[in-house]
């Protein structure tokens, strides 16, 4: 099964350092594509010394900060022009997602068109995080539940393993959400698509290196999206979207 992790960055210089290493020590035989907006920190240029010892890693460079989103369906259209392609792993470069899970993953992916690393069932969980963090995410989640009917439990997570034909349906240039809402309104056209969802337990780490991104913009647009997504009218793929003219190094 060719798989393709993703992995968006800005400002994550040390921990990239660690993590590709990490995920080709656990799973050789995938590539890693690095998405990075134009990091101040040069978390691009580490990426660069790093594909000369792993020629499966890969480096798309944007030319600013655009949100997690925007990195994500750019990435998208770039890797579904490998027509051999079956897997797409989207993961944070911080080690909240630990790349021991990715194993698992994989193999409940050839039996689900979506699985999500899963912090809200049996055996999931949280590190690290102030005790209203916990609150909002746990109920943001159960209110996504609740509006959208969907039969998963942890729509933002951030961690998912995707079957690449089912992405290849949706037309991406109908993904405009941002933050946590694109990862709801992703995995709710996909469920739309057909997609089988499985949920693998995870424990979510909180950051290692760097800031957290999350922000009262973010998660003002989290409770709005279940609604936008649930109401909006959307239409099948024809052809993968057209993007914006990038760097992908190799």
């Amino acid at each position: 099964m060719k798989t393709l992790i993703i992995v968006p960055t800005y400002n994550e210089r040390e921990n990239i350092l660690l993590l590709v290493p990490a995920l080709f020590s656990t799973v050789p035989d995938s590539d890693v594509l690095v998405v990075d907006d134009n990091s101040p920190d040069k978390t691009a240029d580490v990426v660069r010394s790093l594909i000369r010892k792993y020629p499966q890693l890969h480096l798309l460079s944007r030319p600013g900060k655009q949100g997690l989103g925007k990195a994500y369906l750019h990435a998208f259209n770039e890797a579904l022009k490998d027509e051999a392609l079956e897997t797409i792993i989207m993961m944070d470069a911080d080690f909240s997602h630990n790349p021991s899970y990715l194993l698992a993953m994989l193999e409940a992916r050839r039996h689900a068109g979506l699985v999500i690393g899963s912090r809200y069932i049996k055996g999931g969980g949280t590190e690290g995080w102030e005790w209203w963090r916990k609150m909002l995410s746990f109920f943001g989640n159960l209110y996504c539940r609740l509006v959208t009917r969907m039969p998963i439990h942890d729509f933002t997570a951030g961690f998912n393993a995707i079957d690449a034909n089912l992405l290849r349906k949706i037309d991406l240039s109908e993904l405009t959400l941002a933050g946590y809402a694109f990862l709801i309104e992703l995995k709710y056209r996909l469920w739309r698509e057909g997609a089988q969802a499985s949920e693998v337990p995870i424990i979510f780490r909180n950051r290692t290196e760097g800031e957290s991104k999350l922000n009262g913009h973010i998660i003002s647009e989290g409770i709005i999206a279940p609604w936008r997504i649930i109401f909006k009218k959307y239409r099948r793929a024809k052809t993968p979207s057209a993007m914006a003219s990038v760097v992908l190094e190799k």
